[in-house]
């Protein structure tokens, strides 16, 4: 494995395809996955936020990471995104992933009862303790009330199998000296920091909008990896207009992601309104367009 970048750099987490009835469709699945792979991302995580996790069966859940891991492979990367509020239950999604194929765990901080330090901490390194699996720490406040404290990460770091965060605590400078003090591999959450995380030694993305646009989120670090910086803030630039509409415009991305590829949502999501989905529509297609052009 990778220390620097266990998991790949372009991660994109991946919407669940439903039938029109609103049953799991593994065929479509691995379509889409093997679609993503081909057009640049490293890895997938399923059965997170944007996958509906929170209207997935375990069953389901399983089925899924078994559909993708037979359409792209041994490849790419598979992380199931196994968090609850529920210590017990979210160890036993973590082996029930492992039992269907995947490469590692994103594991979300307990949520709704705002567990202290101590006990986010606790919960973790239970979770990490239940597989033979790597972990990705998904540290996102504004959804679960609780961060995980720089103190406390730092802790989780010295665990063998806690090895990145996709982090979402809008907070770069406590990110960046993360990375520099524990060696965790970070991952932008947010769209919007997928360049500034990576140029501060971020090791990627876990990209929702990489959904429908894996091309152009990946030109973004291959520019600056080949030390392209404005080349890179330019491409960067570019998805900043459909990323904001998907992301920060009111709707979910499960919703703003399944309004541009087709397919139900499970409620309480409901589809996008026709106004919503004609501008995203047009975000995606400018976005196209701008791919084509040739930069003299």
């Amino acid at each position: 494995m990778n220390t620097e970048r266990p998991f790949g750099r372009a991660l994109c987490a991946m919407v669940t395809p439903f039938t029109p009835s609103g049953v799991l469709d593994p065929d479509a699945a691995g379509d889409l996955a093997a679609r993503l792979v081909a057009e640049g991302c490293d890895g997938l995580v399923l059965n997170g936020t944007t996958g509906e996790s929170p209207t997935t069966t375990d069953a389901e859940k399983a089925a899924l990471v078994r559909a993708v891991r037979e359409a792209v492979g041994p490849g790419p990367s598979l992380l199931a995104g196994v968090g609850t509020a529920d210590t017990r239950h979210t160890a036993e999604l973590a082996r029930q992933a492992e039992e269907a194929g995947a490469d590692g765990l994103l594991v979300v901080t307990p949520y709704y009862s705002r567990p202290p330090q101590a006990a986010v901490e606790a919960h973790f390194l239970r979770v990490a303790d239940a597989t033979g699996l790597p972990v990705m720490v998904y540290d996102i406040p504004g959804r679960t009330g609780t961060r995980v404290e720089p103190a406390t990460m730092r802790r989780l770091a010295r665990h063998p199998r806690i090895v990145a965060v996709k982090d979402c605590s809008y907070d770069l400078l406590g990110s960046a000296r993360l990375i520099a003090e524990t060696g965790l591999a970070y991952y932008s959450g947010c769209e919007e920091l997928n360049l500034p995380l990576y140029a501060v030694g971020g090791a990627g993305y876990v990209s929702t909008v990489a959904n429908v646009a894996p091309r152009q989120l990946r030109a973004v670090l291959d520019a600056f990896d080949a030390g392209d910086t404005s080349g890179a803030a330019r491409l960067n630039a570019r998805t900043l207009p459909l990323a904001e509409l998907m992301m920060a415009a009111g709707l979910p991305g499960t919703v703003t992601v399944k309004a541009l590829l087709g397919g139900p949502v499970r409620e309480p999501l409901q589809p996008a309104g026709r106004e919503a989905a004609d501008g995203l529509r047009a975000a995606h297609e400018a976005l196209v367009q701008a791919e084509s052009l040739v930069v003299v």
